[in-house]
């Protein structure tokens, strides 16, 4: 493999403070690097729907809820880890966009529900598909052996950490 920034970073770490062992350095730095690149590959990817990536979440949100697509806004706000001032800006932007509808929740009056529209629908559906190009293009460089492999190694990493 050829040297990239972060070896030289690392480097340059090893050389100034010999006292420390800066290899985790390389491991974060990459996947930060990598979530940030592809974070901004698929942003563009969603800006072509109209959408950016705090919608697309809430989008995803509801089409991972099956049929028929409705939570509570509490329901999401939990999943999403947000604020319900977080939740009600994107909201509100969805909805001025067609692409969901709030609702009175029938068990509860003083709740909602939110709703995909059918063309609320449609966007995610093709924005997901379209977010996953790029994904499957970075990852072609790795075997599946390597793919499964890496899962694998960032679930057991996440699980530390979480």
């Amino acid at each position: 493999m050829t040297e990239d920034p972060v070896d030289r970073i690392v480097m340059q770490w090893q050389r100034e403070r010999p006292d420390l062992e800066p290899s985790p350095m390389g491991i974060f730095g990459r996947i930060y690097r990598i979530a940030r690149l592809m974070g901004d590959r698929i942003e563009e990817v969603y800006a072509a729907y109209g959408i950016g990536r705090g919608e697309f979440d809430v989008l995803a949100t509801l089409r991972r809820a099956g049929e028929p697509y409705t939570l509570s806004p509490k329901a999401m706000t939990a999943t999403l880890m947000l604020t319900s001032g977080g939740m009600t800006g994107r909201l509100d932007r969805l909805e001025r966009a067609g692409l969901i509808v709030r609702t009175p929740d029938l068990e509860d009056r003083r709740a909602l529900r939110v709703s995909l529209t059918v063309q609320g629908l449609q966007v995610i559906d093709e924005a997901v598909a379209a977010g996953l190009a790029p994904q499957h293009q970075a990852l072609a460089v790795l075997s599946e052996e390597d793919r499964e492999r890496l899962g694998d190694l960032l679930r057991a990493l996440m699980g530390v950490l979480e």
